[in-house]
């Protein structure tokens, strides 16, 4: 078997690979490593080759730990192999761990989308030197647990499969005069923008600045891999969607909608219509993404309303292995993990106290 680093050369072949993999995902793509080289990340593709056949691949990203002369590396949603292959899997990974200790990484970060239920695969990575990381409710750097939803059946099938309210729901967008436009260009990005941060205060999250959506357009929709989506009611804008499409797969992963006119249930006709677009792509799987794990009758997640919206389309709840870590530095993996996040806690709580005490002088 041959190892060595992905050139611009082997761009095709490597996206290739990744989009025809049962578990390949567009983060491991050439393309996705480009989009965050604008944001401090550095990529590193890296592929073995067995008589001239990719049979396994990782798209690196590598941020360096300011003052120490130390990294961290992430595969989002990699590596790229069949990890029940022990052999395969213990080869690719002492070459991964040589490439990671080369860039003086205290750690390699890995999450690769694939089921909870895979103990073959854990028990693997195990064996070759990774340890679980426990994550919160909602997962890690990416979400432990999604909705997703098979598209082998007819459209009309799917439509059955929705809940009796949200096909009402849809169908009520559509005689209210909702009109989802599927083909939208650049310029749309500001009016989506607008409503994705009308959403982010309402339901009290960050998002990123609008340059960051712009490279995302420059760099993913030249290759077909990004779609955004807005519903128009009364001419103007009241909800939106960016997915993404990659090999036999589409992802539902921003959502945004106007405070006003929710009424006419523009976000289930939005839905709708990606899950149709990815249908007619040729896609097999529609990807919902994050959701909170299921809880019991009565739980009050706040999450819980989000996983409502997402099952009502027929999604099932998909859970992850999760994240793993190979640690290459014990100490500055505690440092990392132990002692920052206790730091940051610290002085977080001096700065909120220091304010407190100006506040009761004044």
């Amino acid at each position: 078997m041959v190892l060595r680093e992905a050139t611009e050369q082997d761009r095709q072949r490597f996206n290739d690979f990744v989009a025809r993999f049962e578990s390949g995902d567009l983060l491991q793509s050439f393309e996705w490593g480009e989009l965050k080289s604008r944001s401090g990340w550095t990529p590193i593709r890296i592929f073995a080759e067995s008589e001239d056949t990719i049979v396994a691949a990782a798209s690196l990203l590598k941020r360096p730990v300011p003052r120490v002369g130390r990294s961290v590396i992430y595969a989002p949603r990699g590596p790229v192999l069949d990890a029940r292959n022990l052999d395969l899997l213990m080869e690719f990974t002492a070459h991964l761990k040589n490439v990671a200790r080369r860039h003086k990484a205290v750690f390699l970060k890995i999450d690769p989308p694939v089921p909870a239920s895979d103990s073959a695969t854990v028990a693997n990575l195990h064996s070759v030197g990774f340890i679980p990381v426990a994550s919160g409710a909602f997962g890690g750097i990416q979400p432990k647990c999604v909705m997703q939803l098979p598209l082998d059946e007819s459209l009309d099938d799917l439509m059955a499969s929705f809940k009796p309210k949200w096909r009402y729901n849809i169908r009520l967008a559509e005689r209210k005069g909702v009109v989802v436009h599927l083909d939208c260009d650049k310029s749309h990005l500001k009016p989506f923008y607008a409503l994705l941060q009308e959403t982010s205060v309402r339901d009290r999250f960050l998002v990123r600045d609008l340059r960051y959506f712009q490279d995302m357009w420059d760099i993913l929709a030249p290759a077909g891999y990004l779609r955004l989506v807005l519903a128009y009611y009364q001419d103007a804008p009241v909800a939106g969607a960016i997915a993404f499409i990659f090999g036999d797969k589409a992802w539902y992963v921003y959502g945004a909608s106007s405070n006003q006119h929710r009424n006419v249930m523009p976000n289930h006709l939005v839905q709708w219509s990606l899950i149709r677009w990815a249908k007619e792509a040729g896609c097999k799987c529609y990807d919902f993404r994050g959701v909170s794990p299921k809880r019991g009758d009565g739980s009050d997640d706040h999450l819980q309303g989000l996983n409502r919206f997402k099952e009502g389309f027929g999604a099932h709840l998909v859970e992850f292995i999760g994240e793993y870590d190979l640690v290459l530095s014990p100490a500055f993996y505690w440092l990392w993990n132990v002692a920052r996040p206790w730091a940051q806690k610290t002085l977080l709580a001096r700065r909120r106290a220091e304010t407190a005490a100006q506040l009761t002088e004044v």
